[in-house]
């Protein structure tokens, strides 16, 4: 299919999983609640885009800015990590899932450095789906230290810096919550993806949802500045 026909099937996916504060104070739960029901969300829509035929998704979990965030919750992000890492990684491997963390990594403490790439080699060998996971990751971050060890050879070798160059350019960028930023998520990457706003919470994003927002990227026709 030609860049000026229909979108077709979507097979690299991008998703702002924004919400999860909002979904626990509307429930009056603490924030941490939240983010554990977006993490479960994220697990269940990961299985769904096996079965709808994805190749790559991946989820800003953690950007560069959340760090200005709490302690409290900081903290705790920190802690759930950890223990999602070390107790779905073996399930996540068994379903053939392969993982990669996108982002810097200063300021992640050793053990969880340690964790994220037991994770990685863990799974390296796996070909359902990758799992893009983006921690401690922006935009604007990875253009700069990209360009702080360019020298020359124009897009395909800058591309070859970037944090996962093996990294398809997301097909569609999908954001939750009702909100209509980029919030420095994939600049390089999604320069030509289609964007797909939902109301829902991230935890309230069902399967029927994000068959939805897939059935509207497939329903567009992208001309990639032609016509």
């Amino acid at each position: 299919m030609s860049a000026s026909e229909d979108g077709g099937r979507a097979r690299y996916v991008a998703i702002i999983t924004d919400g999860n504060g909002r979904w626990a104070q509307s429930r009056d739960l603490p924030v941490a609640e939240g983010h554990k029901a977006g993490a479960d969300v994220v697990k269940a829509r990961l299985r769904d885009a096996v079965e709808l035929g994805v190749e790559e998704l991946t989820v800003y979990s953690f950007s560069t800015e959340n760090w200005s965030r709490s302690a409290e919750e900081v903290t705790a992000l920190m802690r759930m990590f950890s223990e999602r890492i070390i107790g779905e990684t073996p399930e996540l491997k068994a379903e053939g899932v392969r993982m990669r963390f996108v982002g810097r990594r200063d300021k992640i403490a050793p053990a969880l450095l340690e964790q994220m790439d037991w994770a990685e080699a863990e799974t390296a060998g796996n070909g359902t789906i990758t799992l893009f996971i983006a921690f401690n990751y922006g935009g604007r971050a990875e253009i700069v230290d990209a360009a702080a060890r360019y020298e020359g050879g124009g897009e395909a070798a800058f591309r070859e810096l970037l944090y996962a160059p093996e990294m398809h350019d997301p097909d569609v960028v999908i954001r939750t919550s009702g909100e209509q930023r980029t919030s420095n998520f994939l600049l390089w990457q999604a320069a030509y993806s289609e964007w797909v706003f939902r109301d829902e919470l991230w935890p309230d994003f069902s399967r029927e949802a994000f068959v939805a927002s897939l059935s509207e990227y497939e329903a567009r026709s992208r001309r990639f500045g032609g016509r």
